[in-house]
């Protein structure tokens, strides 16, 4: 999924939810989508609508929280921490986990950074900054 479309990314969220729940085998990057949306019951129903899901719009400006974007973070926040990219944003999760004592709570912090960065790159029209996104990593320890 190196470029996917709003509906691809959305539909791998509900596939690998569905497979799961089926107990279908998945592949590596679906069994860690299906995990994260264990860590959010609160989504379980909305990807249980399958196709349904697609279409349905959440605004900031009406106080919502895209599921699909909130899951898509945390996504490329547990690849970015498997492969230490940016560098060192291991590490300050490392810290961000020690000084929250749970992992969920940790990855949200990072994950508020990483949606900032991304909002930032998009405002600007230019690339995320990397030291910008662990700079607001390392603020929040």
């Amino acid at each position: 999924m190196f470029n996917p479309t709003r509906d691809q990314a959305r539909r791998f969220f509900v596939e690998a939810w569905d497979k799961e729940r089926r107990g279908l085998e998945l592949t590596p990057l679906e069994r860690l989508a299906a995990g994260i949306v264990l860590l959010h019951p609160e989504y379980h129903a909305l990807l249980e609508r399958g196709e349904a899901a697609l279409s349905r719009e959440w605004t900031p400006e009406a106080g919502e929280t895209n599921p699909f974007l909130h899951l898509s973070l945390h996504l490329a926040v547990e690849e970015q921490l498997a492969i230490d990219q940016p560098p060192g944003i291991g590490a300050l999760f490392a810290s961000l986990l020690l000084s929250r004592g749970e992992r969920h709570a940790a990855l949200h912090e990072v994950l508020e950074c990483l949606g900032e960065t991304v909002w930032q790159a998009q405002r600007n029209a230019a690339p995320p900054d990397a030291a910008a996104y662990l700079d607001c990593v390392r603020r929040r320890l």
